[in-house]
């Protein structure tokens, strides 16, 4: 840790969850990034469901609306909390183009791995969405982690 002590610090140092503090501390950056794409993902349903039910938007429009904003609430918390970004590596627009870059990246691998174990293959869709989601939450950490937020000379 770098002495600054940010609000998940001062949550795990409480009480409660002072006996979880060493297993925070050594995985701490891992456990951020899982708890953020779980609200990235709680995210993208809720606006999907909003703009395809409420707002009676087509399924392929609602789904790309909600896929912009949970990218962009990922983005915000992997600089901010999960990778601790100074930003000063790339100027925050290309910062937040490689991050999209890259997710679009991990967008075409899942609709990839979608197409062909379940419409050319024939496999279970949820199964193979739910491998698919493993290989896609590996490969945007992967990315985040060595391109999109890596500091030069600071400890990503």
């Amino acid at each position: 840790m770098d002495g600054k002590k940010d609000i998940f610090d001062r949550l795990m140092g409480l009480k409660l969850f002072r006996p979880l503090w060493p297993i925070y501390v050594k995985y701490k950056e891992p456990l951020l990034y899982l708890f953020f794409g779980g609200l990235t993902t709680l995210i993208s349903i809720f606006v999907f469901w909003l703009f395809n039910g409420p707002f009676g938007l087509n399924e392929l429009v609602a789904n790309l609306i909600s896929w912009v904003l949970a990218v962009l609430f990922a983005f915000l918390t992997n600089k901010t909390w999960v990778f601790k970004s100074t930003g000063q590596e790339k100027g925050f627009l290309q910062l937040m183009l490689s991050f999209y870059a890259g997710r679009l990246l991990t967008l075409g691998v899942e609709e990839l791995l979608l197409f062909v174990f379940i419409t050319w293959l024939g496999f279970n869709s949820m199964a193979v969405k739910i491998v698919a989601q493993i290989v896609v939450i590996i490969l945007n950490y992967v990315i985040s982690k060595l391109l999109v937020f890596r500091n030069k000379g600071e400890k990503a």
